[in-house]
C-alpha cells in the first residue's frame, strides 16, 4: 500500500530528519539513503522498517544537522608533504637553482592538505535516527491504515457479489442435466425414425452425465473460501499473501466449475465470476 510519514529528532549535537515512502510491491523492498559519514546506521534502518510492514516498495530518506559549528578540519599528509619536499630540492640542486621549495609551493600539491570527515557521535545519531524512523513509520502506517480499510470495504462488496453468482449458479445446475435429459430425448428421437427408445438406457446416459458435471463440491470450496478470506478481512495480522493464496483457490474452483459446465447461463456467470476475482487479485496487492 502506499503511505508517507516524516519525523525528526535530536540527541545530543545530532539532529536527524526522516522522510519514508512507500508504494505497492508483492514483497518488502527496501531502500535507504543516507549521509555518507552515518552509513552504518544503514542496517539499523532496514531492521526496523522490515520489522514494521510485510509489503511495498519502501524508501527512507535520512538528513543529518548537527547543533553548532563545523567540526570538519584540514588534515596534513605529512609523509606525502616530505616527499615533495624532497622531490622539489632534488630537483633544483639538480638544476642547479638557488631556489629551495617553500611552504606554499607544497601545501598547494595534491592530497598534502584535506578537509578531514565531520566527527560523528555515531551512538547520538543512531538515537535520534532510532526517534525519527519511529515517528516517520508511525506516520505512514496511519496512512496505509486509511488506503486498506478503503480496500477492505471494496474487498467485502466483492465476496458478496460472488456469493451472490455462485448461489445462481448453484440453482442452475440441476436445469442443465434437465436441458441435456430432453435434447438427448430428442436426439435419439430422431435417430431411431419412430423406433422405440429404451428409457433406463436413456436414464443411464442422464445419469452418467449427471455425476460427470455435478459441481456442486466445487461450489462448497468455493464457499469455504469465501467464508476464509472475510475471516482474514477481520484479521489484525498482516494478511496480504495468504489473502493471494485464497484467492487463486477460488480461481482453481471456478475453472473447474466452467470446465463441468457447459450450460450457457451458468457459463455467463462463470466470467463474471473471474472477472471479479480478477479485481480482487489486483487490489490483494496492495494489502499488507
Amino acid at each position: 500500500m502506499t503511505g508517507f510519514g516524516t519525523g525528526r529528532a535530536a540527541v545530543g549535537n545530532e539532529e536527524i530528519s526522516v522522510e519514508v515512502r512507500s508504494l505497492n510491491h508483492k514483497f518488502c523492498e527496501v531502500k535507504v539513503r543516507l549521509p555518507r559519514e552515518i552509513s552504518l546506521l544503514e542496517t539499523q534502518v532496514m531492521k526496523k522498517v522490515r520489522d514494521s510492514l510485510s509489503r511495498g516498495a519502501v524508501e527512507v530518506l535520512v538528513k543529518r544537522q548537527t547543533a553548532g559549528s563545523v567540526v570538519a578540519s584540514p588534515v596534513v599528509d605529512l609523509a606525502l608533504a616530505r616527499q615533495y619536499q624532497q622531490a622539489f630540492s632534488s630537483l633544483a640542486e639538480e638544476l642547479a637553482l638557488a631556489e629551495t621549495p617553500s611552504i606554499q609551493d607544497i601545501v598547494t600539491q595534491p592530497g598534502v592538505v584535506r578537509l578531514g570527515e565531520p566527527t560523528v557521535d555515531l551512538e547520538s545519531a543512531g538515537r535520534a535516527l532510532d526517534l525519527a524512523l519511529d515517528q516517520a513509520l508511525v506516520g505512514l502506517l496511519r496512512m496505509r491504515e486509511i488506503e486498506g480499510s478503503a480496500i477492505a470495504a471494496e474487498l467485502r462488496i466483492r465476496l458478496e457479489l460472488i456469493g451472490k453468482i455462485a448461489e445462481e449458479v448453484d440453482a442452475l445446475a440441476p436445469q442443465a442435466v434437465q436441458q441435456y435429459q430432453q435434447r438427448l430425448a430428442q436426439k435419439v428421437q430422431e435417430l431411431a425414425s419412430g423406433m422405440p427408445v429404451d428409457p433406463q438406457r436413456l436414464a443411464q446416459e442422464v445419469a452418467f452425465l449427471a455425476e460427470r458435471t455435478d459441481i456442486a463440491e466445487e461450489l462448497a470450496r468455493l464457499r469455504s473460501h469465501l467464508q476464509q478470506f472475510r475471516s482474514l478481512l477481520d484479521s489484525k495480522e498482516p494478511v496480504g499473501r495468504r489473502m493471494d493464496f485464497v484467492v487463486q483457490e477460488m480461481h482453481r474452483e471456478v475453472n473447474t466449475t466452467g470446465a463441468k459446465s457447459q450450460h450457457p447461463e451458468i457459463s455467463t456467470r462463470i466470467v463474471a465470476l473471474k472477472s471479479e476475482l480478477e479485481r480482487m487479485r489486483e487490489q490483494i496487492q496492495n494489502v499488507e
